[in-house]
């Protein structure tokens, strides 16, 4: 996608080793949690409610998605999926820290428990956490065996404390095939979502899954797949098994969480959004008659909406969008997708109707310092929840270069 600033990259390689991305969780209170250090819950500006049915803790993690690390806890502890909860996901390949929170199990149970690369720094009783309650993230990122590691500086320059506020890759899917699916939900062909779901192979990397998945378009025969499809492929065999035993292809997708099938929705939404910022960059028209104020911590609150405000808000499309918050350049995006307003409202499957929202257009930059030894680059910085550290990481980088086309082939229309 478009980038913002105009310079070459530095080039090198990101992730080369978890400890070289760092993300420290910026809490509700505005407290930035540090790596190794155990909190009590006054030190995070936090009440610890000894009647609360919930325990908070800090978790630190290393190479751990958040999910499947707090589902690991639950299970220890003789929980299930909806006892835990946490305000943001983190990426896997990382070292990180945040809160979470438990239900029915007491701090002591959990500041003890002994997993590999997980520790608990802190445990409180509470009233739980909410998702999407932290405010932002910190993160300290290595940028390895940079081509031009000098080019650092001019880029921050240009970029003068802001980035695009794009969706990045981890909203398309690890086969980048999130939109398509989308689409045919959107439009009720559930028969197209099922098979886009169980047979692109665009981007797989597994033979044994690119032969399955082959396979099953070449003959659609439910049955005879629960043969071959690979084990590990969990969510595509509970569609598979669902369809060998009933022919209903909507039912077929809701045997899938239902996370994963908004998650398909989003990704149209954020390719509208995706597509009408690379326009504006491209103009550079960053006008907007729908701003925002900030928070006490100096990012973003998208709820303090007004005319006049720091940030420039884009939206969001949805089925509850009026007509008057559609820019002209979301407006060109949905005309080339032929989608209008009302098919964010799917009526057979209510579940996933999305009403819509506002997003910034531009992500602010807090904190932001680098440092260059040799040709390594390690960049500090914080940016508001929802935004996404790697498209700041390209701009300095210019190694990704993912274009709307490849999120919405096969379609031909941009």
């Amino acid at each position: 996608m478009l980038t913002l600033s105009s310079s070459n990259g530095t080039g090198g390689t990101v992730k080369a080793s978890p400890e070289d991305f760092i993300v420290r969780e910026i809490t509700a209170k505005g407290f930035a949690l540090s790596l190794n250090e155990k909190y009590a819950p006054a030190q995070l500006g936090e009440t610890e409610n000894k009647e609360g049915k919930f325990t908070t803790f800090v978790l630190q993690k290393r190479n751990w998605e958040t999910v499947n690390a707090l589902i690991k806890i639950a299970k220890l502890t003789g929980r299930g999926k909806k006892s835990i909860a946490y305000a943001g996901s983190k990426d896997r390949q990382s070292v990180s820290v945040q809160l979470a929170s438990i239900f029915g199990i007491e701090p002591a149970q959990i500041a003890s428990m002994n997993i590999k690369d997980i520790s608990i720094n802190g445990a409180w009783k509470s009233d739980g956490i909410e998702l999407g309650s932290n405010i932002g993230n910190a993160f300290t990122v290595i940028v390895r065996n940079c081509v031009e590691v000098d080019n650092i500086e001019r880029i921050i320059s240009e970029l003068n404390g802001k980035a695009p506020n794009y969706f990045d890759r981890q909203r398309f899917g690890l086969r980048l095939n999130n939109f398509a699916v989308g689409m045919k939900l959107l439009k009720s062909d559930f028969n197209g979502a099922v098979m886009e779901f169980l047979t692109n192979t665009n981007l797989e990397t597994n033979a044994d899954a690119v032969r399955a998945r082959s396979m099953l378009a070449q003959n659609p025969d439910f049955k005879e797949a629960l043969q071959y499809f690979p084990r590990y492929l969990k969510p595509e065999r509970s569609v598979i098994e669902y369809m060998a035993r009933y022919d209903n292809y909507a039912n077929a997708m809701r045997k899938l969480p239902r996370g994963i099938l908004l998650m398909f929705v989003h990704a149209v939404q954020s390719v509208i959004f995706n597509a009408s910022l690379e326009r504006r960059i491209k103009d550079q028209d960053f006008e907007s008659e729908i701003n925002c104020n900030k928070n006490f911590y100096g990012f973003p609150d998208a709820n303090a909406v007004s005319a006049q405000g720091e940030f420039a808000l884009g939206t969001i499309v949805g089925y509850d969008t009026k007509p008057e918050r559609i820019s002209e350049f979301e407006k060109e995006i949905m005309e080339k997708l032929e989608l209008k307003t009302e098919d964010f409202k799917i009526k057979s499957m209510p579940e996933l109707s999305l009403r819509g929202s506002l997003r910034t257009l531009m992500m602010p930059i807090k904190d932001l310092s680098y440092k260059t030894e040799n040709k390594d680059a390690t960049i500090s910085f914080s940016i508001p929840s929802g935004s996404y550290a790697t498209i700041l990481i390209n701009e300095v980088t210019k190694s990704d270069t993912l274009t709307i086309r490849e999120i919405t082939r096969p379609s031909q229309v941009f």
